[in-house]
């Protein structure tokens, strides 16, 4: 049999769960850099997968796939959706470094010795991790050449909701039952906290916003940053230019010029500077537009990590509860 050359470099598609080095971009498949061997690539996809060899239909969003009924080694291509995964302990055996890199489940990803991938991860590591499942972004180039690897799953970034999300990652991995308990478990959380974040903002607005290279950008409601539970959750209101373009509008972002910063900035705001050019923050930080904000006079201005709280999964989001509840409820 003639070499299988797989050609397979992956570029995200889409944007928390949408933008920056850590959220996903148009996809690409570019040829891989060696071919697997001739005994390896002789082999059809089913021998390679270590997994069950119960299958089941799954109905992804972009159509029905057959996938092992209790996948065992899965390899996630979204970055976004690792975390999902972690949450329902389902088998991770490889994973971008957007997902190896955030704080909030790289511990658990190390102890569970999932192999970094790199960004742009090419044909060959995946074939060598022999996976059962494949999940990557609807619309990723490559996915002829990855199906012959393992099945393949397609989701379309921000269709679901990460409530939404984590019940269909629950069907997908055989995990319904954790993933329903988790979701109500959250959902007490919420419960629990809300009436004291409510009393503590009271009537005052809160923002996300991030510098960037030509400019701020403005966060809503499903970008992470903490926009899930600051809007979504706590139902908290950001300046009324804010709310209108980057929640209202369903965007969930916004680009703005910083002499206009004013009118987008909140009472409360949490920033970090943007991960994804190589603008200088200081730019906005050290602008008297920035210093002269009432949040930043009051000192009420939160430091979000840039490289974790962009996300948006069911373990980030347990950390941004706390980091979020204890610092609405700092503010004086």
């Amino acid at each position: 049999m003639l070499l299988l050359i797989l050609s397979a470099l992956l570029l995200l598609s889409a944007c928390g769960q949408q933008a920056a080095s850590t959220e996903p971009a148009a996809s690409t498949a570019t040829a891989a850099d060696k071919q697997a061997s001739t005994d390896e690539a002789a082999k059809p996809a089913e021998e390679t997968a270590a997994g069950s060899a119960e299958t089941v239909t799954y109905k992804s969003d972009v159509g029905d796939v057959e996938v092992p009924a209790d996948p065992q080694r899965i390899i996630d291509l979204t970055s976004f959706t690792t975390g999902y995964f972690v949450a329902l302990d389902a088998p991770v055996v490889g994973a971008l470094s957007g997902a190896m890199n955030n704080k909030y489940i790289n511990e658990q990803l190390k102890a569970e010795g999932t192999t970094d991938l790199g960004e742009l991860p090419t044909a060959e590591p995946i074939l060598n991790l022999k996976p059962d499942l494949i999940v990557v972004y609807k619309g990723t180039d490559g996915i002829d050449q990855l199906s012959t690897i393992a099945p393949v799953v397609q989701l379309e970034y921000g269709k679901h909701n990460y409530k939404d999300l984590m019940l269909e990652i629950g069907k997908l991995t055989n995990r319904e039952e954790a993933a329903q308990d988790w979701v109500k478990k959250w959902e007490a959380k919420i419960a629990e906290v809300k009436p004291q974040v409510l009393a503590a903002v009271g009537d005052r607005t809160v923002s996300i916003l991030n510098p960037y290279a030509k400019g701020v950008y403005v966060f809503g409601h499903n970008y992470g940053r903490g926009g899930e539970i600051l809007y979504g959750e706590f139902g908290l209101k950001a300046p009324t230019k804010a709310q209108a373009e980057a929640i209202d509008s369903g965007k969930g972002t916004a680009s703005i010029s910083l002499e206009v910063l004013p009118e987008y900035a909140g009472d409360i705001i949490f920033t970090s500077p943007w991960s994804g050019d190589d603008g200088d923050p200081e730019v906005v930080y050290g602008n008297s537009l920035w210093k002269n904000l009432p949040a930043v006079k009051a000192g009420h201005v939160f430091q979000l990590d840039p490289t974790s709280d962009t996300y948006n999964d069911p373990v980030t989001l347990e950390g941004q509860l706390k980091f979020l509840t204890d610092s609405l409820l700092s503010v004086k």
